[in-house]
C-alpha cells in the first residue's frame, strides 16, 4: 500500500524566509534515492540544491520553476513504498533481497542500493547529454512487413495494384528535460525573455554558457543603426523601459543597506597609502615556491593587515546588540569579501581569517571569488562575518564611502594602486599609492579609534615588516 510523503521547503540559511524555484531535477513517475537532488532554488544568499529526504517514486510537484515560495510551504510528494507501482512483494522474493549485495539486480529487475533498491531502468549513471526531444521521440516504420500487416476494411478488396496505408503513429509523449545551466545563467536568460529550452548549448554534456543565452536574446535586428527618439518625444515612454522583479539577492541586499544605512551611524576616514614596499614585497614571494600556486593579490596583504590591527582594535570586530543592549566583542575574525556577481553584490567571508597566513588567505579569497561568481557560494558562508573588505580599486576607483554590512562595525573599501608623485625623505618621487576608506559604527567606534585603526592598517601596507613587531 503506498504511503505518500510530502516535502516542505527548508529554512537552507539562517532565517530565510522564502526562495525561488530555479528548476526541477525530477519529474512525476521518476524514482529517486535519499539525498539525490530534487530541486535547485534561489533564497536571498545563495543557488541552493535540495537533495531528497525520502527514497521512492515522485507522485506530484507542488510549485513551477521560477515561483517564488515561503518555508514551510510543500513543494513535492513522494511514494515512499518499496515495492514498484505500489504493488506488494511476494515473500519469497523478499527473502531472496535479504541476501542481495550493493549494486546487484534482483529477480524482479531492481538494483541493491545502499538505502535500498531502484529499477534497473532508473539506476543512478552518467547525465545524459541533452537531446532534442523530437528527435528522442520514436518513429513507425512506414511500410508495413509481414509481421505487422496494415489493417484492410472488409468493403475495400485487396489487390496487388492497391495502395495500402498504414495507421497513423500514435503521438508519443515526450518529457523536456530541465536544461544545464549555472544560476548566473538562469537569471540572464529570466532578465532577457529567453526560453532556456531553445538554446542551443555550446558547453560540455549540453552546458548552456553566458554567450549561448546572449546569442539567443540578440535580435536578428541588433546590427541596425539605432533610431534615437525624436526631440518632440518625451515624457515616460513605458514601450522603451524593461521591468526586473526585485528579487533574491538584490532584494536581500537593498533592505539590508537600507536597514544598515537608518540604523547605525556611520562614519568614513581616509588614508592615502605608499605602497610600494608591499607591491616590492608580493613581486618577490610570487617567485617563490610556496606561492607557485596561490594567485597573490594586493588585497591578500590588506586582509592580512586587518586581521593583525583587529586583535588591538576590538571595538572594530564587534557587535551593537539592541535588543539586548549589549556589545558582543568578538574574539575571532570572519572576514567578509564584498563580491560582484551575476546575481547582486554577496558578502561571503571567510571563517577564522586571523588564525590564516599569508599564502592561506590568498588561496581563500581566490576560492570565495570563485565560488560567488559561480552562485555556488554556501548560506553558511553568507552570514556571521565580523568584519569586511571591499576592493573598489579593481573598477578602478580611488576612494568612496562604503555602507556598513548589518550588525558589523566596520568596512574597508580599497582603492586602486597608482603611480603618483610622492615626498620621500625630502624630495619627490614616483610611489605606488593607494587610498584606505574606513566607515565604522559611530555606537561602537569613536572617531579617535577609527583613525587609530586606519593608520595602523596603512602602516603595515606601507612598511610589512612592521608585522614582525605584532
Amino acid at each position: 500500500m503506498s504511503h505518500v510523503e510530502t516535502f516542505a521547503l527548508p529554512d537552507v540559511g539562517e532565517g530565510l524566509t522564502e526562495a525561488e524555484i530555479l528548476g526541477w531535477r525530477v519529474a512525476p513517475g521518476d524514482e529517486v534515492g535519499v539525498n539525490q537532488i530534487l530541486v535547485e532554488i534561489e533564497t536571498a544568499k545563495a543557488a541552493v540544491e535540495l537533495p531528497s529526504p525520502f527514497a521512492g517514486r515522485v507522485t506530484s510537484l507542488l510549485v513551477t520553476p521560477g515561483q517564488t515560495v515561503d518555508v514551510g510551504v510543500p513543494i513535492i510528494t513522494i511514494d515512499t513504498d518499496p515495492s514498484p507501482a505500489g504493488v506488494p512483494v511476494p515473500d519469497g522474493v523478499i527473502a531472496e533481497e535479504a541476501g542481495t549485495k550493493i549494486g546487484e539486480m534482483t529477480a524482479d529487475g531492481r538494483i541493491a542500493t545502499l538505502v535500498g533498491f531502484v529499477s534497473a531502468a532508473s539506476a543512478p549513471g552518467r547525465r545524459p547529454r541533452r537531446t532534442d526531444p523530437v528527435k528522442a521521440a520514436p518513429t513507425a516504420s512506414a511500410t508495413p512487413t509481414a509481421k505487422d500487416p496494415a489493417p484492410v476494411t472488409p468493403t475495400t478488396p485487396v489487390t496487388p495494384t492497391t495502395p495500402v496505408t498504414p495507421p497513423a503513429p500514435a503521438p508519443v509523449a515526450v518529457r523536456r528535460a530541465s536544461p544545464l545551466a549555472a544560476p548566473p545563467v538562469r537569471l540572464l536568460a529570466r532578465e532577457l525573455g529567453v526560453d532556456l529550452h531553445t538554446v542551443t548549448p555550446s558547453g560540455p554534456d549540453g552546458l548552456i554558457r553566458r554567450a549561448d543565452v546572449e546569442k539567443a536574446g540578440t535580435p536578428a535586428t541588433a546590427l541596425e543603426p539605432v533610431r534615437r527618439p525624436t526631440p518632440a518625444r518625451s515624457g515616460v515612454d513605458p514601450s522603451r523601459q524593461r521591468r526586473v522583479p526585485i528579487k533574491g539577492v538584490r532584494k536581500a541586499t537593498g533592505a539590508a543597506m537600507v536597514t544598515s544605512a537608518f540604523t547605525a551611524p556611520h562614519v568614513t576616514v581616509f588614508h592615502s597609502v605608499d605602497v610600494t614596499e608591499m607591491m616590492a614585497l608580493r613581486e618577490r614571494l610570487r617567485s617563490r615556491p610556496e606561492f607557485a600556486d596561490v594567485k597573490l593579490t594586493p588585497l591578500a596583504f590588506v586582509a592580512r593587515a586587518v586581521c593583525l590591527v583587529l586583535r588591538r582594535s576590538e571595538d572594530l570586530n564587534a557587535t551593537w546588540d539592541e535588543a539586548a543592549q549589549e556589545i558582543v566583542l568578538n574574539d575571532y575574525v570572519n572576514l567578509g569579501i564584498a563580491a560582484a556577481t551575476p546575481r547582486g553584490l554577496v558578502v561571503p567571508h571567510i571563517g577564522d581569517a586571523d588564525a590564516l597566513d599569508l599564502r592561506g588567505l590568498a588561496r581563500a579569497l581566490t576560492e570565495l571569488a570563485d565560488t560567488a561568481r559561480a552562485g555556488r557560494t554556501s548560506p553558511a558562508v553568507m552570514t556571521g562575518g565580523t568584519f569586511t573588505l571591499t576592493n573598489i580599486g579593481v573598477f578602478g576607483i580611488d576612494a568612496g564611502t562604503p555602507i556598513l554590512n548589518p550588525g558589523e562595525a566596520g568596512i574597508l573599501a580599497v582603492g586602486s594602486i597608482k603611480p603618483t608623485p610622492w615626498v620621500v625623505d625630502g624630495e619627490l618621487a614616483v610611489r605606488q599609492v593607494c587610498q584606505l576608506s574606513l566607515s565604522f559604527d559611530h555606537r561602537l567606534v569613536d572617531g579617535a579609534q577609527g583613525a587609530r585603526f586606519l593608520a595602523d592598517v596603512g602602516g603595515l601596507l606601507t612598511d610589512p615588516g612592521l608585522a614582525f613587531a605584532w
